[in-house]
């Protein structure tokens, strides 16, 4: 496995997502904007939250971003192995352009491609479905076409695989890729997340905004 520094990470990252023809947005304050309800900015999807829901943002459609969080809604995690109060959080946003498909397959491009991860040490998540959103087997079968097997995609349910900025607003499945952290190299026969938690470590997550949730 190659190594990185962290400013190695951020150069290669601004070339993939240039030849994606996305923008690199300016990064905001880690106070969050006056008309939100937040103290601190949470996360990266915050500060867009209107263009998520529609508004035409003026950089257009593809972009992406470094944003300092302060992680508030992690706070009863933070102290183990990947939970921090404060972080940098990296983005790529897609307002009503590619979707799921085009997703999957640039996070498996950068991943394996640019930071040349072993594809045998990755493994992903997707939503399972419940009573408000069916399961997610669309993005369960780009994996599949991108080359990862069947058996290191979990479908586990909504307190792990949707997402949402509040109560109310704009939220979905989403789809985390994780690498391998176990005592073996590789997994063993059988091991994903669904299996095989511990073993495994969460480094990407794609949401998709494709449901809006009312005080209902």
């Amino acid at each position: 496995m190659k190594h990185f520094t962290s400013q190695e990470v951020r150069k290669l990252r601004t070339e993939f997502w240039t030849k994606q023809n996305h923008k690199e947005l300016p990064e905001v304050s880690l106070i969050a904007d006056k008309d939100s309800t937040a103290l601190f900015n949470v996360a990266g999807m915050q500060p867009l939250i209107p263009y998520l829901m529609g508004k035409e943002h003026p950089m257009g459609k593809r972009l992406f971003d470094i944003q300092k969080c302060v992680r508030t809604v992690d706070i009863a995690e933070v102290g183990d192995r990947s939970h921090l109060t404060f972080f940098e959080m990296m983005g790529n946003w897609s307002l009503g352009d590619y979707f799921k498909k085009e997703a999957v397959t640039r996070s498996w491009e950068f991943l394996t491609k640019y930071l040349e991860l072993d594809p045998r040490k990755l493994a992903v998540t997707v939503f399972a479905g419940d009573e408000s959103a069916p399961r997610d087997e669309e993005t369960a079968g780009y994996w599949q076409e991108a080359g990862l097997p069947k058996e290191r995609i979990s479908y586990l349910p909504a307190d792990n695989n949707r997402r949402s900025p509040g109560p109310v607003g704009p939220c979905g499945p989403d789809t985390e890729i994780f690498y391998r952290v176990g005592k073996s190299e590789f997994p063993p026969e059988g091991s994903n997340v669904g299996t095989d938690e511990d073993h495994w470590m969460e480094i990407w997550n794609n949401v998709f905004m494709e449901f809006y949730r009312d005080e209902k």
